[in-house]
């Protein structure tokens, strides 16, 4: 330990920092563990491989994995971002309807084919702008 019992505050900052250490190196074990499940161009012999180095090394397997894939984990990431960026767009798409401009344009061709009146067509123009 770096700091001695008669500097508490040294003593505070010193455990300060090995509990963010550790905070961090819990995450790096995720990240790592969340990019080998989620390859598709590997194999599951490979993966198993990758977990099995990771967790008898962990410090060295972390960091060669971190080497050897930063690019493929960058790139996993962003497709996972658009996928979900994607299937949010559609479902605010889905959820959001038409604008009031495509209702009154609907009820127009309504109106014009005959399927409603004058008055319905007014009725569905004021709650489309309303």
């Amino acid at each position: 330990m770096l700091a001695s019992s008669s500097y508490p505050f040294l003593s505070a900052l010193e455990m300060m920092i090995v509990f963010f250490a550790f905070v961090i190196w819990i995450w790096l074990l995720i990240t790592v563990f969340g990019d080998i499940f989620r390859r598709r161009d590997t194999s599951g012999g490979m993966k198993a491989l990758w977990i099995i180095f990771v967790i008898l090394l962990p410090y060295l397997g972390v960091l060669i994995y971190l080497i050897a894939e930063h690019n493929g984990m960058a790139d996993r990431s962003m497709e996972q971002m658009k996928a979900v960026k994607a299937q949010q767009d559609d479902y605010i798409k889905s959820v959001a309807g038409s604008s009031s401009a495509d209702q009154i344009a609907q009820a127009k061709q309504l109106l014009d084919s005959g399927a409603i009146s004058q008055s319905e067509f007014d009725t569905l123009k004021q709650k489309a702008l309303g």
